[in-house]
Formats: C-alpha cells, sequence, structure tokens
C-alpha cells in the first residue's frame, strides 16, 4: 500500500454549492479484520466488481477472460450466478461510461483524488455506476460502498468522503447526468484523436455514440431467416442475420440451439465469409478459425474446410460448436506461419487478430486495455499472417482478410502496403453486399455507427474491416 495523503492533501466534498471537510473516520482494525462479507448481501459482488475494475484499469486485462465462469479471477468464480450476472453488468457500465462517471465525481471534490488512491477511485466508480445507469437502489449502492470502504485498509478513511459523494450524486443525477452525456465522449483522449482522424468528426462522434448503447444479440442461421426470427422474436437484418433484443433466456434455452439451426455470430462478422462467392465443393481454409462461426458459414455453404488455429483451448471450443451444428471440418493446431498443407487451397479466409476497436459496444473494456503501440504490434502481426497466408493460395484462387479494427493502419494501410510490396497478388474488389457499398479502393468497411433501424438500440453493428485478393502467380 501507497503512502497516503496527509490531511491537506485530503480531497474534499461538495455538498450542494459548499464545501465541507470530512475528517477521517477513526478504523477500528479489529473490527474490520473480522467482518464477514457474507454477513452483508451484496457486498462480496461489489467488492469482486472493483477488484476486477481495477485488473482492467491498471493490469490492461480483458474483461472475458476475468468474467470467464471456468477459469476466470477467483473472487468472481466464488460468486452465485446472479451475483456474477451483477458485476458484469456493472464493470460493462462502468467501462462503457467511464469517463462520464469520471467527470461527475471529479466535480463533487474541491481537488482531485490523491494518484495513489486507485482502490477508492475504483470503489467511486462501481458505486456511481449503479446510482446513474443500473436498476439497483440509489441507497443500497450508496450503504455497500460505504461498507466496503470501511472494511478496506485502503480506503476505510476515506468512508465518509465516499458516503457524502454517492448521496449527493444520487441527489443531482436528474438535471447533471443528460448535460454530462452530451458535453462528453466516453472514451480515452487517444481513441478519440485516431478515430477523428481517420473518419472524420461527425462520423466518429456517430460511432461514439454507437458505443454507449449496448449491442443487441446476432443469430446467422441455417435456413429461413424469417421463421426464425419469429422463432426467436427477433428481426432480420438487410444482411440476412437475425438480430434479438433483450434476450430473455440463455441462449442455450432457446429454440433451435440442441439441433444446431443457428449460431451467435454479429452481423458484420458474418460478412467475410461472403466474400468467398460460391464455394461449394472447394477446399477452403479458415485461418485463425476459433471460435468457428466463420467455419460454420464456410462448411454450411458446401466447402471442404480446414480450420487452422494455434490455442488448443481455443480449437476444442470450435470443435465443441461444430459438432453442435452438425459440420463437419478438418481441424488443424499449428502456428500460422509454420502451417503448410500438402495441397494449396481454392479460397482461404484470413480473419486476423487485432486490437478488435470494432466490437466496443460488446467490449468496452477494449478502450482501456489497448493502446496506441498495441495497434501498430498488432498491424505488424498481421502482415506477417497475411504474407504467409497467400502462399496457401493456388494460383487463380482467393484470399479474404478481416479483422474487427476500426483503425486503417490494420486496414486500408496495411493492405496497401501488401498490395505494393507482394509479387503476383491483385485486389479483387468486392462488389455491394448486403446493403454496405465498399470505398473507392474495393474494400469493405463497416462501423457501430452503420445500419440504422431507427432506433438505438437495435441498430448498428460490430466496426470491420475486408478486403479480397487473388493471387495471379
Amino acid at each position: 500500500m501507497g503512502p497516503q495523503p496527509d490531511r491537506a492533501q485530503r480531497p474534499e466534498i461538495v455538498s450542494g454549492d459548499k464545501v465541507s471537510r470530512k475528517k477521517p473516520p477513526h478504523h477500528d482494525r479489529t473490527r474490520t479484520d473480522a467482518h464477514n462479507d457474507a454477513a452483508t448481501p451484496g457486498l462480496q459482488a461489489r467488492k469482486a466488481a472493483a477488484k476486477l475494475l481495477a485488473a482492467v484499469i491498471d493490469a490492461r486485462t480483458p474483461l472475458d477472460g476475468l468474467t470467464d465462469h471456468e477459469n476466470g479471477h477467483p473472487q468472481f468464480r466464488q460468486l452465485e450466478m446472479r451475483d456474477r450476472a451483477l458485476v458484469r453488468a456493472i464493470l460493462v457500465t462502468a467501462l462503457r461510461f467511464r469517463v462520464t462517471i469520471g467527470k461527475l465525481i471529479a466535480r463533487r471534490l474541491e481537488r482531485p483524488l490523491p494518484a495513489n488512491a486507485t482502490a477508492l477511485s475504483h470503489l467511486l466508480h462501481v458505486g456511481a455506476a449503479q446510482i446513474l445507469f443500473l436498476d439497483v437502489p440509489d441507497s443500497a449502492a450508496v450503504d455497500l460502498a460505504v461498507t466496503h470502504a470501511k472494511t478496506d485498509t485502503r480506503t476505510a478513511r476515506f468512508s465518509g468522503l465516499v458516503n457524502g459523494l454517492l448521496r449527493g450524486l444520487s441527489r443531482a443525477k436528474d438535471h447533471q447526468l443528460p448535460k454530462m452525456l452530451a458535453a462528453t465522449l466516453d472514451a480515452p483522449e487517444w481513441f478519440i484523436e485516431r478515430l477523428t482522424a481517420s473518419y472524420g468528426e461527425e462520423r466518429a462522434h456517430a460511432i461514439l455514440a454507437a458505443h454507449r448503447v449496448e449491442a443487441a444479440m446476432d443469430f446467422t442461421v441455417r435456413s429461413d431467416p424469417e421463421e426464425w426470427a419469429g422463432k426467436l422474436n427477433g428481426i432480420v437484418l438487410p444482411t440476412g442475420s437475425v438480430r434479438v433484443q433483450n434476450l430473455a433466456s440463455n441462449v442455450s434455452d432457446l429454440p433451435g440451439y440442441a439441433d444446431g439451426q443457428w449460431w451467435v455470430q454479429d452481423a458484420a462478422a458474418a460478412l467475410p465469409a461472403r466474400l468467398m462467392g460460391d464455394i461449394t465443393g472447394k477446399r477452403v481454409a479458415d485461418l485463425c478459425a476459433a471460435p468457428g462461426g466463420k467455419t460454420a458459414q464456410l462448411a454450411a455453404a458446401g466447402a471442404h474446410v480446414t480450420a487452422v488455429e494455434t490455442s488448443k483451448n481455443r480449437l476444442a471450443r470450435l470443435v465443441v460448436n461444430l459438432e453442435r451444428l452438425g459440420l463437419n471440418a478438418e481441424i488443424v493446431q499449428s502456428d500460422l506461419t509454420e502451417y503448410r498443407p500438402q495441397e494449396l487451397f481454392d479460397a482461404v479466409l484470413l480473419d486476423a487478430p487485432c486490437s478488435s476497436t470494432g466490437t466496443v459496444r460488446r467490449h468496452p473494456d477494449v478502450l482501456w486495455t489497448k493502446t496506441p503501440e498495441d495497434i501498430f504490434k498488432l498491424a505488424a502481426v498481421q502482415r506477417r499472417l497475411l504474407d504467409h497466408a497467400i502462399t496457401l493460395v493456388k494460383p487463380g484462387g482467393i484470399l479474404v482478410f478481416s479483422n474487427c479494427s476500426l483503425d486503417p493502419e490494420e486496414g486500408e494501410q496495411l493492405v496497401a502496403s501488401f498490395l505494393a510490396e507482394t509479387d503476383g497478388v491483385v485486389a479483387d474488389p468486392i462488389a455491394p453486399v448486403a446493403g454496405f457499398t465498399p470505398g473507392t479502393e474495393g474494400f469493405l468497411r463497416t462501423t457501430p455507427a452503420d445500419l440504422d433501424l431507427g432506433r438505438p438500440e437495435i441498430s448498428g453493428l460490430d466496426g470491420f474491416f475486408a478486403a479480397r485478393f487473388r493471387r495471379v502467380s
């Protein structure tokens, strides 16, 4: 634990228009150490939320790994399923609106929190996320935050601050929150700058606005989207996917799951496989294949598919998914750059690992776990994979390259340099597909601000980039 601020440095709470200094409460270490979290309903969940928020913000750990039900953080896995759902809701909300929440907290302080008070900051963000955005009684959110503060030696002296700040936030939220949302872009500055440079201010702001809206769930169906839209209580998108908002049950409990009639896949992620054209009877490789949505598309389209994946665990998940769907593929575990098949393929799909900045609607932690340096590093990885992937295509065959990044460094700029520096390969411009018109270079680009269906909660799709090449020699 780092040194605590002295009295002169201690933050002050703004109460209405007046500032009142809160004395640090007496910290009864015996009572704190003996406190049983389980005796206070909801306390363990809030502590877990603050702990995991710290892991995301301070250690840049992806949220999905922390909240995995089998291999996630121990403090998360010890919770009941209902509390796990609450923790994830708190975290997704706290990350989605992190800048707004931070500004509303800051305006209630005369001076910023000490730089070493990260535990206090995370505790406040967890409490504020519940008060401002979630269906949790404000009094419960405040009381649990205060109890949490008192039972942590890093924050015990600030329990009075926590109480006053969160109660003040509760009283003021109705008039302060709308104004702050209107004046704030909920993203780190580096991302706003890169997004604006790439798309212009108007479109960048539309993308950032879309990030604030929880994404609906999309399904790729084996046949008759209209029929399955009716069964799943959803709508058919112009892309052919079925979209369901406010899913009322677990995915595995929905009709059609057990007999493999559909799989979960964002509408944008379903587009690259469609760029292959007619692949009936052709040998097609799906590189970086897990979790298998694109492999399933290719197999369902009648191709003889080889699915290549480096990770043994991710490959196991792919196999389970294909078994449920009743689809077949040759499974290969290999480092992609070392994979050399005996026979070249008619077509190859490379959906490459990337910064995932196109998936922020579903994964708001991305903006807080990635940096511009990560984008540059991942673009270099993608280029190496692309250079190898084209060697797996027979002359006359095609290669589709895609990823879920919004950044041109991983998209337009990357493939432009690939074409300029690679002999025997030409661009194979993409025609309009599913209502999307490719750019002048013939590349396909989607953003969360696309696919406007009239209401934000059913509109949008992931940010995706795709380019198609043909090997001529």
